[in-house]
């Protein structure tokens, strides 16, 4: 049964608080237990019991219904009449209101019209005017149109958003009245005047990465994936895993001394160090003779200049070359005519250069593709996945209710954006 208290639950879903220290011998037996807790709960259960036997006479599950509830049947008007018009106020409304004997400050503020000395005066002054028989001008726009016949004619008021009569257009259409008043006009002046939006450029429209916002896992990340796809999913994480060892071996190897080097001791490090001075100090105590000065070497010789040709030489010369331009023009003449007869070769080659053409440039369409669909570089540091959520064989889950949560929502989200390009790779101040 439900307890009749207000802050009163069911005692087999309440979490009692621990009551003093367990540190101490007098709490060991008190309050630790499956004694001690069966005791708080009869403890608690009688206790609600007393409270509902006092406020209604038994328990409340046993009470029938006439006694649990009734019937309003009393009149709102004659108690009201019986209360001669007083209503009692609420008690949250006695306890809103103020109990201070001391009246509110007022505000002046409020009880000021703005310009009001202005606007008296000018009250003031037309009433002395409409004395004389002098009245304001829209006075006398209103008395001019009642001596005319009164009012003009209303005009027939216009249809409104909700009228289903009125007539619909289509804002994007290249003919919506609202653009009618801007045709003909400069396009640059209107774009200047701001009354026509600037072309958003193509290159806007597109996105910086075909990489959908949402990635599905794989196969083997599933709640219950096949044995297929899992061993698939554990075979990529050891590949991962595989690179990363690499890496560092490959590290740790251009750090480490090669094998068969002789370390360097303090001896050796103390001669090193004296190197350069025991060898100073040898030069200046050591002294001898100058050198003799080397002798200068004899100058160079200069080539013989060669014999003047005759005329006979240089007419020989220039019937040589005459005569091998003469060949070459004939070899040139000769290899033309033999194009003729090539023309079946000449087209295989042009068709076979043409598909070596298309193949390159289908090669570069697709390097292109596969370059866009990687992250670019946005900054000083590289795109770099995130670790594979992968469990092993014994830690797959055997239902839904003991499946662990893995991973983190915002930490995909903010891969994700890296991923596509929209926010430049970052790494954690430190």
């Amino acid at each position: 049964f439900l307890g009749l208290g207000p802050g009163s639950r069911d005692p087999a879903t309440v979490r009692r608080r621990s009551r003093g220290p367990r540190n101490r011998k007098k709490g060991w037996k008190r309050w630790a237990g499956p004694e001690a807790r069966l005791g708080r709960e009869i403890g608690d259960f009688l206790e609600d019991v007393v409270l509902q036997q006092r406020a209604t006479g038994g328990l409340i599950a046993e009470q029938p219904d006439e006694g649990l509830f009734f019937v309003d049947t009393g009149n709102a008007e004659k108690d009201r009449q019986l209360n001669k018009g007083k209503e009692k106020p609420l008690h949250v409304d006695l306890v809103l209101q103020p109990d201070s004997k001391v009246p509110a400050p007022k505000n002046i503020l409020a009880h000021q019209i703005p310009n009001g000395r202005k606007e008296k005066r000018r009250r003031q002054f037309w009433e002395k005017q409409a004395e004389k028989g002098v009245l304001p001008r829209a006075e006398r726009r209103l008395r001019a149109r009642l001596r005319r016949g009164g009012a003009p004619p209303d005009k027939a008021p216009e249809k409104g958003r909700s009228d289903p009569e009125r007539g619909f257009y289509d804002i994007w259409a290249a003919d919506n009245p609202l653009d009618r008043a801007l045709a003909g006009q400069d396009g640059w002046f209107l774009q200047q005047t701001k009354k026509q939006r600037v072309k958003r450029p193509a290159r806007l429209q597109t996105k910086p990465s075909q990489v959908p916002a949402v990635e599905v896992i794989a196969a083997g990340g599933s709640y219950n994936p096949t044995f297929e796809d899992h061993q698939a999913l554990l075979l990529q994480a050891h590949e991962v895993e595989v690179r990363k060892k690499r890496a560092e071996d490959k590290v740790e190897k251009q750090l480490r001394i090669p094998a068969g080097t002789e370390l360097p001791t303090a001896e050796t490090v103390f001669q090193e160090q004296c190197e350069g001075l025991l060898e100073e100090s040898g030069d200046e105590e050591e002294g001898g003779p100058p050198a003799p000065p080397a002798e200068p070497e004899d100058s160079p010789k200069t080539a013989p200049r060669p014999e003047k040709k005759t005329e006979q030489q240089r007419r020989r010369e220039k019937e040589a070359r005459a005569l091998a331009a003469r060949q070459r023009r004939e070899k040139a003449a000769r290899c033309r005519r033999q194009e003729l007869f090539r023309l079946r070769s000449l087209r295989r080659q042009v068709k076979r250069w043409e598909g070596e053409l298309l193949r390159r440039r289908q090669a570069r369409l697709a390097k292109r593709r596969a370059k866009d669909a990687l992250p670019r570089r946005l900054g000083r540091l590289k795109y770099e996945d995130p670790s594979l959520e992968v469990q092993l064989s014994d830690e797959l889950a055997e239902s839904l209710r003991t499946l662990k949560p893995e991973g983190s929502v915002l930490r995909d989200r903010f891969k994700s954006l890296q991923k596509r390009s929209l926010i430049e790779p970052r790494e954690r101040a430190k």
